[in-house]
């Protein structure tokens, strides 16, 4: 583990470096740690039976004494998803914009924590004292309202996080990017900057959110039959663009997907979102609403399987089924890994005989582009740069485009999770690491399942497995019943006859010869067994499935 010199500051990731997902970036003083961001990750395909996947946290736990809060850029899963689990190890303020914490908030109750956290809510003009660290924020334009950028003042000098943003030009809320901010923070001169790579290979300016809206709205007006229009249940702004495209088309709109009528239930609330109660109709009663004056508004847009738009297609919802002809808008693109997922989606919609429709004209991504990225770099002149949120490419990118603006390569560090810059007298070094990594989170259970969890998942997906069962005589040691074998996922028995009787005749060998030689350690007895049948199988059928061999005694 990396150790601390005294009076200097260290900034490192535990998340969200190397990967799209998981944000968690800490700030450490001598005497004092902030952590930005708590986000979660999906799995990825090896991840099997997984659930989502958390930063280690055993940094902060070791060091909790240090820890004076956790600070929280926006409401997204990959920035905020994290905390239920990391408030069951540490408690520490939480401060977060109104429409943030009231997210968190219902994840909260929804995972039933017994201690209640302590939220505080803070706006882009709040300045919060922790010890050593005084941290500042500046709106930003993103996909979700209440997003806001971190100044963070430290004894070295003032660390600027991004958060994620774009510069939108026409936002639909009327917020604006705190452009007067970025530039007077840049004046008076910034140490580092940590910013947003999700973009950083497209070229140009991201669209604005009102180019999506518009086309939205196209579609809603021209438009003959019914709408199903699929987007991230936390694109509020989206969301706003689709209720008033509802209203201009005369059409109605039946919410379908927890996560969507949870999120416009806390935006109504909060007042982030616009709707009137009679634009909303339930879903059993569309069945009798003119197609022409209803839209479906759903989950679903990254093809996940269970989703409701997937059992609208599957015709397994209980009220609602996706028909021929149906007008299918999915505004929103595939996050990566994704991208084959929402092609299956795709693909069976049209099977089925709907239109689908995505793409710019229907969605715009809240990420900054290569031009707005080093609009950001030229606003705050940052004197050293760590590109953050992104797969390692895109920070490689990032990087470059920094070098583009005049940086000095030597002053752009690309991360691994856990590296560590320290910032000492005004020169920042790499120095050492700190513990980071995943923890999985499958059912119930964190952290449970681990590398070799995951191992013996892919063995059993890839090959299957055969159990061996025999029962010895304990006084005898001889065979009293058995072997039998019982194959999953490796053969069907019935048309391979003849090579389990041969599996069933190498095992009764092996034991046999084992019992000679006076061998009756069970772990031995099993470990012969194992390696025989695995040496038997690969040369019959050149495949590997787990053996787990059984042995009773009576």
């Amino acid at each position: 583990m990396a150790t601390q010199a005294n009076g200097n500051v260290r900034v490192f990731s535990l998340g969200g470096i190397g990967e799209i997902g998981k944000n968690m970036y800490v700030i450490e003083s001598e005497q004092d740690m902030i952590v930005i961001d708590a986000g979660l990750m999906f799995p990825e395909d090896d991840m099997l039976g997984i659930d989502i996947v958390i930063p280690d946290i055993s940094y902060l736990t070791q060091n909790k004494e240090k820890l004076r809060g956790i600070f929280l850029t926006h409401g997204h899963e990959d920035h905020i998803g994290a905390l239920t689990y990391i408030l069951r190890q540490v408690h520490v303020p939480i401060y977060g914009t109104k429409l943030t914490l009231g997210i968190v908030e219902s994840y909260v109750k929804e995972k039933g924590l017994r201690k209640k956290p302590d939220f505080r809510v803070v706006h882009d003009n709040s300045v919060i004292q922790t010890g050593q660290l005084k941290t500042s924020f500046f709106r930003t334009n993103h996909s979700i309202p209440d997003s806001v950028g971190m100044v963070v003042q430290t004894p070295e000098g003032v660390i600027v996080h991004t958060g994620d943003f774009k510069f939108d030009q026409t936002p639909v809320d009327g917020q604006y990017t705190s452009l007067d901010k970025l530039t007077e923070i840049g004046k008076k001169g910034v140490l580092c900057l940590l910013s947003d790579s999700i973009n950083a290979e497209v070229p140009g300016v991201s669209p604005s959110e009102a180019i999506a809206g518009n086309g939205i709205m196209d579609i809603f007006l021209e438009t003959e039959g019914r709408i199903v229009i699929t987007t991230f249940a936390t694109n509020i702004h989206r969301i706003q663009q689709v209720i008033q495209a509802a209203e201009e088309s005369g059409r109605k709109i039946a919410v379908n997907g927890q996560a969507m009528e949870k999120t416009i239930e806390i935006s109504r609330r909060l007042g982030y979102l616009d709707a009137e109660d009679d634009i909303f109709i339930t879903t059993d009663q569309v069945e009798d609403t003119d197609p022409k004056k209803v839209a479906i508004l759903c989950t679903g847009s990254q093809g996940e399987p269970v989703s409701a738009l997937m059992n609208m297609a599957k015709g397994e919802d209980d009220n609602l089924t996706i028909e021929e002809g149906d007008m299918v808008i999915i505004a929103a693109n595939p996050v990566a890994g994704n991208e084959k997922t929402v092609s299956q989606t795709i693909d069976f919609l049209y099977q089925i005989g709907a239109e689908v429709v995505m793409g710019e004209n229907v969605h715009s991504s809240g990420h900054a582009r290569q031009e707005e990225l080093k609009m950001m770099l030229n606003l705050v002149k940052p004197q050293y740069f760590i590109p953050v949120h992104g797969e390692y490419r895109m920070q490689f990118v990032h990087g470059e485009l920094a070098e583009e603006t005049g940086m000095d390569p030597n002053n752009v560090f690309l991360l691994d999770k856990g590296e560590v810059v320290e910032f000492s007298k005004g020169k920042a070094v790499k120095s050492g690491k700190v513990p980071a990594g995943n923890v999985l989170i499958d059912g119930l259970g964190i952290g449970d399942v681990g590398n070799i969890v995951l191992r013996d998942r892919r063995l059993l997906s890839e090959d299957g497995i055969l159990v061996v069962v025999v029962t010895l005589s304990k006084k005898s040691g001889t065979i009293v019943s058995g072997p039998d074998i019982i194959s999953r996922g490796f053969v069907y028995v019935r048309e391979s006859e003849e090579l389990m009787e041969k599996a069933h005749k190498k095992v009764s060998e092996t034991l046999e010869k084992s019992i000679s030689e006076n061998v009756s350690e069970w772990s031995t007895l099993k470990s012969s067994i194992r390696d025989s049948m695995s040496r038997f199988l690969f040369e019959k059928t050149k495949r590997r499935p787990m053996i787990l061999p059984i042995i009773m005694e009576i």
